[in-house]
């Protein structure tokens, strides 16, 4: 069937979003692409708040995660090195298990239940500022003796994978900076991957975040690693992705090999391959991924089909990357938008035990700290339609049931019984991190940066507090696991335990 692409419709859509990126404000720039070259190239905002220079297609940032579809391209063309079978045991002996025997593919896939390193540290009490190197972070790793949950049993996000399997690729003298250099010229794209922020790299221009009353500029101190170590322009991912599309030489069918679903222990498919996730709009299937580091936020999305494609990448920590692409794809190919849904009762929701929560808030559900769009689906079910963040439910009297991340759940609503007294004391962590807990609050830090902030009761030794750090806000559940141990729980980290203080 013959496919008509309009161009002006995809450009109109792109253009309310560049166009409300004013000229005293960060920015980015958004490129429509075929196989026959480069449709369009919008850009809004500037690169620099010292300069005031305008933002442009070849203005360079960092891609952030838009990075792992690009280590994957790197692990396959080595088989002789490693391959997606292996365990991570295989290749990093100091792994403890069960970390030593999640497979590289489970590492890669975000099936493997490994514990996001960032958010780890998050729940320590070290800032997203505080600096951290590639050494004794794996050092870290390899003491670790849980995972999120059981390898190939869900689909949650963490950078942890694309960390361990570098590393294994660079003790055997394979550096991602050399490959995706070399790739990249090869794409007629102008790449780098610096080990951290801030080593120097060709016109990158700041990331940029807003504090509700200015502009301040991001930072991060965490090694970076090949889970989002890339930086470059949005003309040079425009001409990678094209090259991924229309498969010339040595990049013949890459980008089929990365996409393709990965199945879970149970035999269920993911629509999370490999750095890449598959996006439903209008009936029909894309291809794409998105990237954020503190100030800067990237996306691409391809029409394997048509050839076509979209990369938006911005300086400015507020930008829905997905939604720029998803509404230009849907102008592009005439295609219905989903539609965001309310069907879910707002309120707080926890599973009978366990550390699991999601708050509803109109058409917003947050999962463990992390926030999706719920939109209408069948069957009286709303879905985040995301193989990044899989989640469908429905209301089912006063419960939500349904699944996230495959398995499934089932929600009781939120009971406040208060915060008993036996919670109160210091509580250790084995890497050194303490906390108190004084009547119903959480004390965290030292001097100046130390913090007090109020827990709220979910029932069952559930609680919540708000971690504010930067441009993020965490909210952290505090479970209790027995009279003196406790663990901290992010979304994408579940393992970090804390025993009460004598």
């Amino acid at each position: 069937m013959s496919i008509t692409a309009n161009w002006e419709a995809a450009r109109n859509a792109v253009k309310k979003f560049t166009g409300a990126w004013g000229n005293d404000q960060p920015g980015g720039a958004v490129i429509g692409f075929d196989a026959a070259g480069i449709r369009f190239a919008e850009a809004g905002g500037v690169e620099s708040l010292s300069t005031m220079a305008p933002f442009s297609a070849d203005t360079v940032v960092r891609y952030a995660s838009v990075t792992k579809h690009a280590f994957c391209a790197m692990v396959l063309s080595h088989p002789e090195a490693i391959s997606l079978d292996d365990t991570l045991g295989q290749h990093l002996p100091e792994l403890q298990e069960p970390m030593a025997s999640v497979t590289v593919g489970r590492a890669l896939d975000m099936s493997g239940g490994l514990p996001d390193t960032r958010e780890c540290l998050s729940l320590l009490g070290l800032s997203v500022y505080t600096e951290t190197k590639a050494g004794p972070l794996m050092e870290f790793l390899a003491r670790q003796t849980r995972l999120n949950y059981e390898a190939g049993t869900e689909v949650s996000y963490s950078n942890t994978g694309y960390r361990l399997v570098e590393t294994a690729l660079e003790r055997k003298g394979l550096f991602f900076r050399d490959f995706i250099r070399k790739a990249g010229a090869e794409a007629n794209a102008s790449f780098d991957a610096p080990d951290v922020w801030n080593d120097a790299v060709a016109g990158l221009v700041p990331g940029y975040w807003h504090d509700g009353e200015k502009w301040q500029l991001s930072a991060a101190g965490l090694h970076i690693s090949a889970s989002g170590s890339m930086t470059g322009s949005a003309t040079s991912l425009a001409n990678w992705a094209r090259t991924l599309l229309t498969r010339p030489g040595d990049f013949a069918g890459i980008l089929d090999r990365l996409a393709a679903p990965r199945a879970l222990a149970d035999g269920s498919e993911s629509g999370y391959g490999l750095g890449l996730r598959s996006t439903l709009l209008g009936g029909r299937t894309f291809t794409g991924h998105g990237g954020s580091h503190p100030g800067y936020k990237t996306y691409f999305l391809l029409d394997r089909q048509t050839q076509s494609g979209f990369v938006v990448v911005s300086n400015r920590e507020d930008t829905n990357g997905n939604k720029i692409a998803q509404e230009a794809m849907a102008g592009l190919l005439d295609l219905a938008l989903p539609i965001a849904s309310s069907a879910l009762t707002e309120g707080l929701y926890v599973t009978e035990t366990g550390p699991f929560w999601i708050e509803v808030r109109g058409s917003t559900v947050t999962w463990l700290d992390a926030d999706d769009t719920a939109y209408e689906d069948a069957d009286g079910y709303v879905s985040s339609f995301s193989a990044s963040s899989p989640m469908r439910l429905k209301m089912e009297g006063d419960l939500i049931v349904g699944q996230i991340g495959h398995p499934p759940r089932r929600f009781l609503p939120a009971v406040d019984t208060g915060v008993p007294a036996s919670l109160s004391g210091r509580w250790f962590s084995d890497e050194g991190a303490y906390f108190e807990v004084d009547g119903d609050c959480v004390v965290m830090g030292i001097g100046p940066v130390r913090h007090r902030m109020p827990l709220k009761a979910l029932g069952n030794g559930r609680f919540l507090f708000t971690l504010k750090d930067g441009p993020w806000t965490k909210r952290v559940c505090l479970h209790v696991l027995a009279e003196n141990r406790l663990e901290l729980v992010l979304s994408r980290a579940r393992m970090i335990e804390y025993s009460k203080g004598s």
